[in-house]
């Protein structure tokens, strides 16, 4: 026999092994995602489905109605997987009406099961009303099945988009072949065999899409979805959809009855191929953003939705827990607003300068620190403007006081600039990407940006008043703990003046003189105890005088010489008299020392460089240790309390250093690079 005569066989037979592999691809490592039992499920009844009718017409006894209570139970699988997958949202109180269509269907699907299994009920509701319901019943499925594919697909993240995309594309091009199928039947009062016959092939042709969709499930458990903006939108592509339904099957009777023998099957592939073409286009990015401004033009009197974006920024500020989710959250609701695909944050440190603290997508070696004075941070200043790259390069005239050249790369490839204020200040700015369709911003893209911008600002200073807060917390145990030790002092200090007190009497008596030591060795060891808590943190201070930094430069290296590597000291002037108090300048530039000591190899070189200028004594310290990113310099290096040593040290060092030296009205400068070392520049006002 042929094998067109046999095409119906070899079709579902290929659709059954498909189907069969399918099955075992998933069950490999299905224990990974519990999301991947439906599939499972689903697999399992398409495997029974395909399989019964090639077994049917292998036999030559297959009967078309006895199928479809199987395909009834495949689409139902397939259902109750994406329904699945759509109530994994965070918010379920937008979808009630979907809960209550759910209901519906369900009852649908259980009358039609009972019809399609009990013929004699089905006959006498035939008689009744005068048409088999069935066909019917089987394009609500398919058009059922395309509206929870499209609701999966439209109220995931982006984020989310490549984990379930070929599973999206995969069953809205089985229901559509099932709609094409039932409707085509339903039309002509008949099942057009030509079609039924060559579903086979066409399901064991999406078998690939979901086999890709399993292995994305599995890497990816955490699937959440957000609620749709408008119906509208949903009811306009299905109209769409329709009308290029109907279109392309007024084109495939055209080639069907113009191209001899095969015009049916040349009829069927052109129409799946159409329907792939279709859905590739809903998906694609760039169409749906097309679409989105299209309608926002023609058919709201408003862009934005301004209820529902403003709610669903509330919800998920709401659900921060620490600063550096904040700092992502800032960077994708402003990609969410604009559609663009990658972001970065620059935020305002103690120094008034800008350094990267979050990054998205860019994927670009972006500046780590602006400095304040540049003609970007000054133009935001003075203009508290959004920067749009695409009114630059129409008007670049309007942006004549700042320097965007930097910004201007196509390798970053930056459409916006996005100031965030709060009170007329400069606390943050937002670097995003080339959106998915390029367009000047218009008077309500501004407003809603600034809108925007000003509760993320508001959530920003929040969160960092609550780490200021606990910085304060910390201070206060570290006040606790410094009264602990003061009266540890006090109590060893009463020791040794007991010892003094009663030296004179029992000096030549060896017991007091072995009681003596052993009370000393107690004392020293506690005293050791206490410095290594201590690490220097803290140190008693006197007034203040005119010191000469040679002196105090001499004594740092005195107290340190027993430390590796060895300090090199480089003295270019003899008289540098600075105004301060002597024990805390010896105290904060040994501490200084000691750190780049611990940050350098034992076998190289600490050096000390004494200089002064008109104004300044200078003094560097100079290592070619580990080094610090420009990250770490900008936002942790002068926060007190936190250190890179763990236990072995309080991180107030360098903190202490920095206040002291500003309370002199002094200047402390850092210039480090990872991996290559790091120099501190104390700058003190010269004595006049």
């Amino acid at each position: 026999m042929s094998f067109m005569e046999n095409f119906a066989y070899y079709s579902y037979l290929t659709a059954t092994v498909s189907n069969l592999f399918l099955l075992f691809f998933s069950l490999r490592d299905f224990k990974k995602n519990p999301q991947v039992i439906p599939l499972l499920i689903a697999v399992l009844l398409s495997l029974l489905w395909s399989g019964y009718i090639t077994y049917a017409i292998y036999h030559d006894d297959l009967l078309t109605s006895a199928t479809l209570p199987l395909e009834t139970l495949r689409d139902t699988a397939w259902f109750l997987l994406l329904r699945s997958l759509i109530l994994k949202q965070q918010n379920d109180t937008q979808f009630d009406s979907y809960i209550l269509l759910n209901k519906v269907v369900t009852l649908i699907i259980a009358v039609i099961f009972i019809l399609e299994i009990f013929s004699d009920l089905r006959y006498q509701i035939h008689q009744l009303i005068g048409q088999d319901i069935r066909i019917f019943a089987h394009v609500i499925f398919a058009i059922f099945g395309l509206i929870l594919v499209e609701q999966l697909y439209r109220n995931s993240t982006l984020d989310l988009h490549w984990n379930i995309k070929f599973l999206c594309l995969g069953l809205a091009t089985l229901f559509g072949i099932d709609f094409i199928v039932y409707s085509k039947s339903l039309l002509f009062a008949q099942i057009d065999f030509l079609l039924w016959d060559s579903r086979g092939f066409l399901n064991a042709l999406i078998v690939p899409l979901l086999m890709i969709s399993v292995r994305r499930l599995q890497t990816n458990a955490n699937v959440s979805f957000k609620a749709p903006r408008k119906a509208l939108f949903h009811t306009s592509v299905l109209i769409i959809t329709g009308s290029y339904l109907l279109l392309m099957s007024l084109a495939g009777f055209y080639i069907r009855d113009y191209d001899g023998n095969w015009g049916g099957f040349a009829q069927i592939i052109f129409v799946f191929l159409a329907l792939m073409t279709l859905v590739i286009l809903l998906i694609s990015g760039k169409i749906r953003a097309m679409t989105k401004v299209y309608f926002n033009q023609h058919f709201f009197n408003y862009r934005y939705d301004y209820r529902d974006i403003w709610i669903e920024l509330s919800k998920t500020i709401a659900q921060i827990d620490t600063v550096n989710e904040l700092y992502s959250v800032i960077i994708k609701t402003l990609m969410d607003l604009t559609e663009t695909s990658g972001g970065a944050l620059w935020l305002n440190n103690d120094q008034n300068d800008f350094y990267l603290a979050e990054e998205i997508h860019l994927n670009q070696q972006t500046t780590q620190l602006i400095k304040k004075n540049n003609s970007l941070i000054r133009f935001m200043i003075n203009k508290q403007w959004v920067i749009d790259f695409v009114e630059f390069s129409n008007k670049p005239e309007v942006y004549n006081e700042v320097d965007l050249s930097p910004w201007l790369s196509k390798d970053l490839n930056i459409s916006l600039i996005v100031p965030l204020f709060r009170q007329n200040k400069l606390v943050a700015f937002v670097v995003l990407a080339k959106a998915k369709i390029s367009r000047q911003l218009i008077w309500e893209d501004h407003d809603l940006l600034k809108t925007v911008g000003m509760q993320l600002t508001n959530a920003l200073a929040l969160s960092h008043t609550s780490e200021a807060l606990y910085r304060s917390r910390q201070f206060e145990a570290y006040n606790q703990l410094s009264a602990f030790l003061v009266h540890d002092l006090k109590n060893l200090v009463a020791q040794v003046s007991l010892i003094v007190k009663n030296a004179e009497k029992h000096k030549h008596k060896p017991e007091f003189i072995d009681d003596s030591i052993e009370t000393l060795e107690n004392v020293v060891f506690k005293i050791d105890a206490i410095m290594g808590q201590l690490k220097k943190g803290w140190v008693k201070t006197d007034s203040v005088t005119l010191i000469n930094l040679n002196e105090i430069i001499k004594d740092v290296i005195l107290q340190q010489q027993s430390h590796k590597p060895t300090i090199e000291c480089i003295v270019t002037s003899d008289q540098c008299e600075v105004l301060g108090e002597k024990i805390q300048l010896t105290a904060i530039l040994g501490h200084l020392v000691q750190n780049a000591q611990e940050a350098s190899e034992d076998d190289s070189t600490v050096k000390m460089v004494l200089s002064k200028d008109d104004q300044y004594a200078i003094v560097s310290i100079i290592d070619k240790g580990i080094g610090m990113d420009a990250k770490f310099v900008a936002e942790r290096l002068f926060k007190p309390f936190d250190t890179t040593k763990g236990n072995a040290g309080m991180g107030i060092g360098v903190y202490e250093a920095r206040e002291i030296i500003l309370k002199y009205e002094g200047v402390i400068d850092v210039e480090s690079t990872l991996g290559h070392g790091t120099t501190f520049i104390i700058k003190l006002p010269l004595a006049k």
